[in-house]
């Protein structure tokens, strides 16, 4: 029997499978379609029932897949025909996922929806690569801007955080990494710590960390492409320190299994 027209977004994380909420599995159990992103681990999909429509409507810089509007249609054409839809995006739906644009898009053609939150990589990569958002005595709040807007252009937002003392997290900017900092250059020196996220927490997720005045010419040396993400300001260090550390900490266990 087929289900009642119904649209649940869900967010997929930032890549790791095992980082999905519960609620966000059992909405993929119960899905009859499934819209799946770029961004999302298409292994979740083995969540969803055999009888369940999978299809890629994947969108990634200068290859869009899908536009948005065709999406829009899809989800309320698909939620007529078949019922439960179930919009799979990486992250989290509501930061730069265009998520809400979708529910409203499906509200305002009767089709009822809920939203189901995802672990943002916005968040959670740094984390993983070793690197708080916030320290104590370091910072006091973090940002999370993107990098690139609709039109091609760098955000404006950019230069207003650069001129804080917060940790800046940049999405889609890594097509924008020269001009982003030279922005930053400008307000905190060429000094800042800085690091470049690539397929993070994916298992061939790739870091590459340095300052502003270095960075560009070890991004030439090992190259970080997308997706990725980019974090700038003190707390890096952080990561550094931890990292040794653990090392320490490594070769005096090794020493005492002597």
């Amino acid at each position: 029997m087929k289900h009642k027209p119904f649209l649940t977004l869900v967010g997929a994380g930032p890549g790791d499978p095992d980082l999905i909420t519960l609620k966000g599995i059992k909405a993929i159990s119960s899905a009859d379609v499934i819209l799946y992103d770029a961004l999302a681990n298409p292994v979740l999909l083995g969540h969803a029932p055999e009888t369940t429509l999978k299809i890629f409507v994947g969108k990634r810089a200068g290859l869009h897949q899908k536009q948005q509007l065709e999406i829009n249609k899809m989800i309320v054409g698909y939620a007529r025909s078949m019922g439960h839809v179930v919009r799979l995006k990486g992250g989290d739906p509501y930061v730069f996922g265009r998520g809400h644009e979708e529910l409203e898009y499906a509200l305002s053609h009767d089709i009822p929806g809920s939203y189901v939150p995802g672990i943002s990589s916005s968040i959670s990569v740094p984390g993983l690569c070793g690197i708080p958002l916030t320290k104590r005595n370091i910072n006091e709040s973090f940002m999370v801007v993107t990098g690139t807007l609709k039109d091609g252009s760098i955000s404006n937002d950019l230069f207003m955080a650069a001129q804080s003392s917060a940790t800046i997290v940049i999405l889609m900017g890594i097509n924008k990494l020269k001009s982003i900092i030279e922005i930053f250059k400008t307000f905190r020196g060429e000094e800042e710590p800085i690091a470049l996220i690539q397929n993070g927490s994916l298992a061939n997720q790739k870091m590459l960390t340095g300052r502003l005045r270095d960075i560009l010419k070890k991004q030439d040396t090992e190259p970080i492409g997308s997706p990725a993400l980019i974090v700038i300001g003190k707390v890096i260090l952080e990561q550094l320190k931890l990292k040794e550390s653990m090392h320490q900490l490594m070769e005096t266990s090794s020493m005492d299994s002597l």
